[in-house]
């Protein structure tokens, strides 16, 4: 195979950078056109929901005291937002085909750039060790979202209990209070049984501790320190950094295989975590 020159190995470089810019933007649009295709579903369900509430309360003449201009004013209205909600969502439906298609034709071409980065080259291991930054940033927001729902579920529990003991204590008969308690009971018991089978705890605990790793090994590389401080005296500069860069890979490929097998664990039962064991 023919060693591609300094100068090729810059345009590779450059024109993989253009195109990892282009998949980000790309998949910035879609993700605006899916958050426009939900605020478009609310609309829509809302005006639905007026929209039957406005006809009922028309047919049944329950604003008979109003001036029937006002009735038909506001049904026609909510209508209008319905309809103009439902050709927003099928506009959307079109869009959002054409962005996914474009996310996935700046995907192949960025995974094609990159593919036409020799495999032995520092600019390759430099760019691995880039897109840990990505993933380190994917770890962290899993973590807060783990760590968000278990707390909303552990304040759902203390809540719960707190008010459903309350309301027992105060009426013990069959009354608007004592079924308030039993809802709560039953909704407290879900809150427990959720945060209980989904582990949200654990499973945010894991994933920042995977992204503080990461970034300890990504600190490391790029000041040299710890076990990436010293290599063969007899490399030049950049064979010592290709090397350094090849044992930071070798190092965030481990640090995910454990997290996925953390993850693995999680979704064991305790008997097959003891018969493993």
């Amino acid at each position: 195979m023919t060693r591609l020159t300094e100068a090729e190995i810059t345009a590779l470089e450059r024109e993989y950078r253009e195109k990892s810019r282009s998949y980000d933007h790309a998949l910035e649009n879609l993700k605006a056109t899916r958050f426009h295709r939900r605020m478009y579903y609310l609309t829509a369900f809302g005006s639905m929901a007026l929209t039957g509430l406005l006809g009922y309360t028309v047919i049944v003449g329950l604003w008979e005291e109003k001036p029937t201009f006002t009735r038909w004013a506001g049904l026609i209205i909510v209508v209008a937002l319905w309809v103009a909600a439902g050709v927003m969502l099928i506009r959307n439906r079109t869009a959002k085909v054409d962005l996914t298609s474009e996310v996935r034709k700046k995907l192949a071409e960025k995974q094609n750039a990159a593919a036409a980065l020799p495999l032995d080259s520092e600019a390759a291991l430099r760019i691995y060790r880039e897109s840990t930054l990505e993933l380190m940033g994917t770890y962290r927001v899993r973590a807060t979202r783990n760590r968000r729902v278990n707390n909303a579920l552990q304040a759902l529990i203390i809540a719960g209990s707190i008010i459903a003991s309350t309301l027992v204590a105060m009426d013990n008969n069959i009354t608007p209070l004592s079924l308030a308690a039993t809802i709560l009971s039953a909704t407290v018991g879900v809150g427990a049984g959720l945060s209980g089978y989904f582990k949200f705890r654990e499973r945010g605990f894991n994933l920042q501790s995977t992204a503080d790793e990461l970034e300890k090994h990504y600190t490391a590389v790029q000041f040299h320190l710890d076990e990436y401080e010293s290599v063969d005296p007899s490399l030049t500069p950049e064979e010592g950094e290709r090397e350094r860069l090849r044992r930071f890979a070798r190092l965030v490929e481990k640090i995910k295989e454990e997290q996925r097998k953390r993850e693995l664990q999680l979704e064991q039962s305790p008997e097959q975590q003891r018969g493993q064991g």
